[in-house]
Parts: C-alpha cells; sequence; structure tokens
C-alpha cells in the first residue's frame, strides 16, 4: 500500500494567463495529510479556498474552470495533472489572479517546480478507487470508459471534425512515464477556432509561445513538436488533470475517442457518483465500531522502557519492543543508545533458515535481510520514546541502498543508526551495517508510527 505524498517546501512561478492574458504569481505549499489539492485567491478578501473537485467544476469550455461563490479559477487541469502525474496527494495552490500561468503550454514548468521543491512522503495511506467493472460516458463526439486494470493505464485517440491529424497514443502512468512522456506536450487549436475563441474573450494571452496552431495541413509552432503524436498526448495529459478531481487516485484502463474536457469532467462525475454508492453501501454493511472508555487511564511507564544510558538490552527486552519473531528478528542485542543514536548486534549463525536457499555451499546473508535490520534497528530507538509507547513501526521505504561485502556465517555484524528524523508519524534514520572494521552495507531507512 502506497503512502500519501506532498511537496517538501514552498516554491513559486510567475507568468500569464492563457484565457485571460493577466500577469499572475502562483505558489505551491506542502499540505496536510488527506487535505487534497486547494487553490487559494490571495487577491480576494480573506484569501479564500477552492477544493479541487469535480463538485466545482463550473465551465468546460476549452479548459476546466473552478467556482465556488467568489471564487472562480481557470485552466486548473495541467497544474491538477502535474500533481497527479507526480502522485501527490495533498497541496496548496496560491494564485493573485483567476488562472495559473500558463507558461509554454504544457505542465514543463510545474514538473520544474516540483523537482525543485521535492516530494515528502506522509504516514497516511493512499486509498485508490479500484474500477471493478467498466464505466462508459458519452458526451457529444467523445466516448470515454474506464476498464478494471492493476495500475493506471490511458489510451487516447484524438482527431478534428475532418478526421484530420488523427492520432492514438497509450501508456502506464507513472511518475517516470508522466514526466517523460506527457509534461511536455504543449496545448494547440485549430486555426479556425481562433475566431471564436477570441470573441468568447478568451485566449487573450495566448501566443505561439505557448500553443501550437494548426491550420489546414500545416503545424505553425516556435519550435518543433515535441512528440510524434504530440496533440493526443496533450489530451491525455488533459485527461488525467481532469480526473484527478474525484479526490482520489485511479486504478483502472482509461480508453477516450475524441475525449474534451467535457466529456473528462462528466466521467469524474460519474466515478464520484460510484464512489458515493459504494461508500453507502460498506457503511450499510459495516457493524458500528466499538466505543473505547471515555478516560481511558494510561500508564505512567511502559513494561518496554529501557534507559538510554548505555545498558545492553538483551533479545527478550528486545522483544518487548519489537513485535518481530523467529525468522524474522534480525537483532540479537542493542549494546548503545541514546536520544538519537543506536547500535545494536545480530549474530549471524550457519543455523539461519535462509542460508539453506541463499546460496547452497556459498551462504551469503542476503542484503535486504541487512536492510531489514537497520529498520528494526530504527525502531527500537523510536519506539522507545515515552510519546510512542504502544505503537508499531511499519517500514515504508529505503533510499541510497549500497551492499559492499558480502556476509557469511559466523560474522558478527553491527548495526547502527542515526535518527533523522522520529518525531511525528514517520520517522528516518541513516543506517551501517559493518562486519569488524568493514562496511558491509548501507542506506537510508523510512518507517511509519502507527497504533499496534
Amino acid at each position: 500500500m502506497s503512502q500519501q505524498q506532498t511537496i517538501s517546501e514552498p516554491v513559486s512561478f510567475d507568468g500569464v494567463g492563457l484565457h485571460s492574458g493577466q500577469k499572475v504569481s502562483m505558489t505551491f505549499l506542502p499540505a496536510e495529510p488527506n487535505s487534497g489539492i486547494r487553490f487559494r485567491r490571495t487577491d480576494l478578501d480573506g484569501r479564500p479556498e477552492i477544493m479541487a473537485s469535480v463538485e466545482h467544476v463550473s465551465d468546460t469550455t476549452r479548459s476546466t474552470t473552478l467556482s465556488k461563490g467568489n471564487i472562480k479559477l481557470h485552466t486548473v487541469e495541467h497544474i491538477l495533472a502535474t500533481f497527479q502525474g507526480f502522485e501527490i496527494d495533498n497541496a496548496i495552490v496560491e494564485l493573485n489572479a483567476n488562472e495559473p500561468p500558463i507558461g509554454d503550454g504544457s505542465a514543463r514548468d510545474y514538473c520544474r517546480m516540483i523537482k525543485s521543491s521535492g516530494t515528502t512522503l506522509q504516514a497516511e495511506a493512499r486509498d485508490p478507487l479500484i474500477i471493478t467493472a467498466p464505466i462508459s460516458i458519452t458526451a457529444g463526439e467523445s466516448t470515454i470508459t474506464v476498464l478494471p486494470y492493476d495500475g493506471f493505464k490511458l489510451s487516447c485517440t484524438s482527431s478534428d471534425d475532418k478526421g484530420s491529424f488523427t492520432q492514438f497514443y497509450s501508456l502506464d502512468l507513472t511518475p517516470e512515464s508522466w514526466e517523460k512522456e506527457l509534461a511536455h506536450a504543449r496545448t494547440f487549436c485549430f486555426f479556425e477556432e481562433i475566431e471564436f475563441l477570441i470573441k468568447n474573450g478568451l485566449i487573450k494571452g495566448g501566443s505561439l509561445e505557448n500553443a501550437v496552431i494548426i491550420r489546414d495541413d500545416v503545424v505553425l509552432t516556435n519550435e518543433p513538436l515535441r512528440y510524434q503524436e504530440e496533440f493526443v498526448r496533450h489530451k491525455i495529459l488533459d485527461i488525467v488533470g481532469d480526473l484527478s478531481l474525484i479526490g482520489r487516485p485511479l486504478k483502472g484502463h482509461v480508453v477516450a475517442v475524441r475525449p474534451s474536457h467535457k466529456a473528462n469532467c462528466e466521467l469524474a462525475r460519474t466515478l464520484s457518483e460510484h464512489m458515493k454508492k459504494n461508500s453507502a453501501r460498506k457503511q450499510t454493511f459495516t457493524p458500528p465500531p466499538t466505543k473505547k472508555p471515555a478516560n481511558p487511564s494510561k500508564p505512567s511507564a511502559p513494561a518496554h522502557d529501557i534507559p538510554m544510558d548505555g545498558t545492553i538490552i538483551d533479545t527478550e527486552q528486545i522483544m518487548k519492543i519489537l513485535p518481530h519473531r523467529y525468522p524474522f528478528l534480525m537483532i540479537d542485542r542493542v549494546i548503545k543508545m541514546d536520544e538519537t543514536h543506536i547500535t545494536c548486534t545480530k549474530n549471524v549463525s550457519i543455523n539461519e533458515p535462509y542460508f539453506q536457499g541463499h546460496f547452497p555451499g556459498h551462504p551469503i546473508m542476503p542484503g535486504v535481510l541487512q536492510l531489514e535490520a537497520m529498520a528494526q534497528a530504527a525502531g527500537v530507538l523510536t519506539l522507545n520514546k515515552a510519546e510512542n509507547w504502544g505503537k508499531i513501526a511499519y517500514f515504508l521505504s529505503a533510499e541510497g541502498v549500497k551492499w559492499r561485502k558480502p556476509v557469511k556465517p559466523g560474522d558478527v555484524l553491527v548495526v547502527e543508526i542515526e535518527l533523522l528524523k522520529g518525531r511525528g508519524k514517520v520517522g528516518k534514520g541513516k543506517g551501517v551495517c559493518r562486519v569488524g572494521s568493514d562496511v558491509v552495507s548501507e542506506g537510508v531507512v523510512m518507517f511509519m508510527l502507527a497504533d499496534a
């Protein structure tokens, strides 16, 4: 199960709005878990906010517009697609105008913002909408169907009324494929549409700097096309942004023929209604939760409270802190511990069960179990703090992992952890495993704290 994410720090970008032509400053800000994507108008009294939800879609003419009370925001789809593409669940978008800066007509500048800020993993799990049966909508000449699929896949066919520039593209959406295959595709329009758009007060900020224009069989652009199928890829980019308005990640295969913002948002509404019905059905058949005592008494000290004064902690005491048992307890003893550092040992015996298959005649301790030993050591250090009594630590992820030398039967594995983050629900520690004076493995482990 993957975890929610937000951005790591505020990041800003200035430009002009595609349809309004107004100068605008925009800032992405981190947000709390389960808060979703919110837009904040800093130019209006009270700095009102509007949630990125299909319930607030008020117009889909050439872009997606959100409205609530005196708040209105045009052309939000590229921003939303960027957050969805990078799997960012929670963020605040501050703007001092009614439309984000269009950049070059793609999501390239928004990607640079995310890369500059970085992302931060959050303790709460993501809750995707899993498609279990086909769902389909038709809006005008657009047809979009979502099929069951273990992932998020999009397949799209686009063309104009004359069947010109018909293109097809399909991909599985991941942060890597988003940035490489979709994010740089620019918005486009047909020359015949320009007069209509201008008469309706749109594309005031449009130019060949931020859009591609198609006139008959000629493509007008200030640079070569970035992809052979740039038009249909941008259509997929729009779908990703519009479908994010359901407020949850989507697990399914989206198959679209001549999609539009109107059709995309109609599908988002259908999916949203589908979620509400499933939620109501689930509540009907779920027994009410057991009520906890109004004022539960809390013990003054836990049974596993170990003083951090250099006292050796043996296996029996470790098992009062960690839930792990044979054959998965990877720590035998704690030989040193303070508020931010811990040193543990693991006696690697030929009797370890994994040596039967890893490898016959050439026994080597699996590297992933050394990584597990780092995570368990970090767990002991974190769970022994008063604020974490009675909790459990779940291993979330690892970064910068390197295995340098094999660990063999008879070795004593020394596991050292420096706690980089230990407050809140997510912990992070830098780990090193040694045999004698040799570093055999290292990495940064991240774990989530939850009630046992």
